[in-house]
C-alpha cells in the first residue's frame, strides 16, 4: 500500500488530508508539536499501519525519524509539508518584526519543509513521488502584516519549482489551499469571526485529485483545480 508522510497532521488540513487518505488505504507517518492533539486525531484514522511521531520538523533527528518510520513501511510515495507557522499573534508589521520569530517563521516554513524533503528523496525517487508544499495567497499577494509569513511562503514557492527542476522524476506542487476555518487562521485574525471560511476538508478532493493526477510539477490553488475537476 502507499504510505504518505504529512507533517502538522494533528489540526486543520493535516488532520483532513490524513483521515483521507487513510479512507484510501494509505499507510501514513503522520507528526505534530504537540502529542496530545496528535493522538487524539491518529486515533481516529482507519487502515494502517501507521507511524504517530510527535516532534518538532525543525529538529534534525525527528526528521530523520520520520524517514525512517517511512522507510520502515515501505518507503514514502507522497509527502505533504504542511507544518506551518505565524510567528505570532496579532502579527505584526514587518518593522516590528522581531528578528529571532521571523527566523523561526523561515526555519518552520520554508528550511525544515526542504530538508525532510532532501530526507526522504531516495524513496520518492524510487517511486515516482509526489510533493505538497502547502503555500499561500499571502506567497503572491502584498497583505499589511503579513510579511514574515508571506515572504518565508514565497520562498517555499521558489524552493519547490528548484526541486522540480532537479527532480524530474518527481511531481513537485506548491499549492495555496485558500481560505480554512482553521486554528492557525483564527490567530491571524484575534477577536474576529471566521466562520464564514470553508472547513478543511472542502479543500481534501482537489489535493487528492492532485496526488492522482498526471498534472506537471507546479503552483496550484485549491479552488482552481477544484473547478477542474467539477
Amino acid at each position: 500500500m502507499p504510505v504518505a508522510v504529512i507533517t502538522g497532521a494533528s489540526l486543520g488540513l493535516g488532520r483532513a488530508l490524513a483521515q483521507a487518505l487513510a479512507d484510501e488505504g494509505w499507510s501514513l507517518v503522520v507528526d505534530a508539536r504537540h502529542a496530545e492533539p496528535l493522538a487524539r486525531a491518529s486515533a481516529a484514522l482507519t487502515g494502517g499501519p501507521h507511524r504517530v511521531l510527535p516532534g518538532d520538523v525543525t529538529d534534525p533527528a525527528h526528521r530523520a525519524e520520520l524517514a525512517a518510520a517511512a522507510a520502515a513501511l515501505g518507503g514514502a510515495n507522497l509527502l505533504v509539508n504542511n507544518a506551518s507557522t505565524l510567528g505570532r499573534s496579532p502579527l505584526p508589521a514587518f518593522a516590528d518584526l522581531d528578528p529571532a520569530t521571523y527566523t523561526r517563521i523561515l526555519e518552520v516554513n520554508v528550511v525544515a519543509p526542504m530538508a525532510l524533503t532532501a530526507a526522504l528523496l531516495p524513496q520518492l525517487r524510487d517511486r515516482g513521488g509526489r510533493v505538497i508544499n502547502l503555500s499561500s495567497d499571502a506567497a503572491a499577494e502584498a497583505y499589511e502584516s503579513w510579511g514574515g509569513y508571506g515572504s518565508a511562503k514565497a520562498a517555499l514557492d521558489h524552493a519547490s519549482r528548484v526541486l522540480a527542476a532537479e527532480e524530474p522524476l518527481l511531481r513537485v506542487f506548491a499549492v495555496d489551499p485558500g481560505d480554512m476555518r482553521t486554528a492557525m487562521h483564527q490567530d491571524a485574525f484575534p477577536g474576529e469571526d471566521i466562520g464564514d471560511r470553508p472547513e478543511p476538508e472542502t479543500v481534501v478532493p482537489a489535493l487528492l485529485d492532485l496526488v492522482a493526477s498526471d498534472r506537471p510539477s507546479g503552483r496550484y490553488r485549491a479552488a482552481d483545480l477544484a473547478r477542474a475537476t467539477a
